[in-house]
């Protein structure tokens, strides 16, 4: 592989670079309410909506930061990173925005439109069985034999600093908030919000929410180290992670207040929220937030509360049919 710099923990300095870089190829999403929901949930609440993101998701952002940030050799030998759809989206498109040959290793059983939207990219979909194989064995053997450099989907310093501009839009368009929800996999939106937390809303509890059947950041946060589980079966395919990252864990253990867990159930009682009062399609894993300050609605009563919506890349026969189960 090319020589890669040394890589340092990210600070707010590095997200506020990182949103300079992104300006102008990533959308400033909107912050959206429902005064439905408002009144349901006693609480001003207010949504970041990056599922309106480009390619769906708030994966953009840092895909496209650490991208940009690339060497004239790592440009030429070519990015590789791993994704169960969304990180694979964004690799996709930022490579193809600055010119890079991009490799995708991705579930077989990956969302048929995020399958395609990879490709339509331009990213070389190479695919696994995500309950026996090692997808981050698999990308670290193939940048290894064609010199490509891996950018995985959370643990890297330039993919969290990216992240953390959804957070820094959030907070410098509604002000200080009191709690941030945000949807967690493998901790990069969570670890990138909490550094634009501490510097616009020092105050604000972060919180954040992961499927129940994949609770290894739960685990990971009470515990103090982090804990591998085996694939969790889930209706949150982005978050269907085994564990969080190294950097992102460093990052969420000391600024995080706590890390919540949501049932499919829950999910897609969130989704239809969503179509219902906002008129708006979300991914499973993109209505965690919601899901958790819906069972939280006593305690965030008269509170001013951010939550984050990480994507909308579902097809659409099975974001009806979920919805209407």
């Amino acid at each position: 592989m090319p020589p890669t710099p040394a890589l340092q923990s990210p600070t707010y300095e590095d997200v506020r670079a990182a949103a300079a870089r992104i300006d102008g190829h990533a959308h400033r999403t909107p912050v959206l309410r429902s005064r439905l929901l408002n009144e349901q949930l006693g609480a001003d609440v207010v949504f970041k909506c990056e599922n309106f993101q480009r390619m769906g998701a708030f994966k953009f952002r840092g895909a496209f930061n650490a991208l940009s940030r690339f060497s004239p050799e790592q440009r030429r030998a070519g990015v590789i990173t791993y994704s169960s759809g969304n990180h694979a989206q964004a690799i996709s498109l930022s490579a193809q925005l600055l010119d890079i040959p991009a490799t995708i290793v991705m579930p077989h059983d990956a969302p048929a439109s995020k399958v395609a939207a990879t490709k339509g990219y331009g990213g070389q979909v190479v695919t696994y069985d995500r309950y026996s194989e090692d997808r981050e064995e698999i990308g670290r053997a193939l940048a290894e034999e064609h010199g490509y450099t891996l950018i995985p989907p959370y643990d890297h310093p330039h993919v969290i600093a990216g992240q953390g501009t959804a957070a820094k839009e959030l907070f410098e368009e509604v002000g200080e908030l009191d709690a941030l929800f945000t949807p967690m996999g493998g901790g990069g939106l969570l670890s990138g919000s909490s550094l634009s937390a501490g510097a616009l809303s020092p105050d604000c509890r972060l919180y954040g929410v992961e499927p129940e059947a994949g609770d290894d950041g739960r685990q990971s946060f009470r515990t103090g180290s982090i804990v591998h589980i085996d694939t969790p079966k889930t209706i949150a395919d982005g978050a269907q992670t085994q564990h969080v990252g190294t950097w992102t864990f460093d990052i969420f253990r000391h600024r995080a207040t706590d890390i919540l867990t949501a049932t499919d159930a829950q999910l897609i009682d969130a989704m239809r929220d969503f179509a219902t009062f906002m008129k708006i399609v979300t991914e499973p894993t993109g209505c965690l937030g919601l899901a958790a300050v819906r069972e939280r609605a006593d305690q965030l009563r008269g509170q001013r509360v951010g939550v984050v919506i990480s994507g909308g890349n579902i097809d659409l026969d099975r974001f009806a049919a979920l919805v209407a189960s």
